[in-house]
């Protein structure tokens, strides 16, 4: 039996967790998508989103192979505030988070940053480059999220497997660094 690992997909609403899920995985991926109905008018924040139509309702889940030992699991948080309460248990035994931003509403993947920060779960930053605009820096966006952690900032466009596979790798190396430096400093 292979070791499985898990990460979590977390950001704010529409930032592209369920693309990147289904980017990279090499089945297909069970994804919670609903319609949006006009009952999440005035709930869900569609500023920057107009075109979105469904949301993740519970949660999204794929799989990587990364050799005959390893299985990398990939669970999907949903965006909306009134869905954190499942954030506690898709977090149990995660190795680590990619965090998704996108640079247009920076302020919606502050609650992710800070859920992983107070919990010490290693995370990587993705910052969803949109129709390909990089109008920040990696450094400015550090300063805009104010991370207390050296979590890798990485700019992606998750629609595409190479970039999306680029964040995950700079999450496994972060998240195998905190772990050696756990081993280093003792219990």
């Amino acid at each position: 039996m292979p070791t499985a690992l898990k990460i979590l997909i977390a950001g704010g609403f529409g930032v592209g967790k369920t693309t990147m899920i289904g980017s990279v995985s090499e089945v297909a991926p069970l994804e919670t998508e609903e319609y949006m109905t006009t009952a999440s008018l005035g709930v869900d924040d569609l500023a920057g989103t107009p075109d979105k139509k469904t949301t993740t309702v519970a949660m999204d889940f794929g799989r990587i192979t990364l050799d005959a030992d390893h299985v990398l699991y990939l669970f999907g948080t949903p965006g909306q505030d009134r869905f954190w309460f499942m954030w506690d248990d898709l977090s149990l035994g995660a190795i680590g988070a990619v965090v998704l931003a996108d640079p247009r509403r920076m302020s919606d993947c502050f609650a992710s940053v800070d859920f992983f920060e107070q919990r010490g779960i290693p995370f990587a930053v993705g910052v969803n480059c949109f129709y390909g605009r990089r109008e920040f820096s990696t450094d400015q966006i550090r300063t805009a999220l104010n991370l207390r952690t050296p979590a890798p900032v990485i700019m992606c466009d998750v629609r595409h497997r190479s970039s999306s596979k680029n964040v995950l790798l700079a999450l496994l190396e972060s998240a195998k660094a905190a772990a050696a430096n756990r081993l280093v400093a003792g219990p």
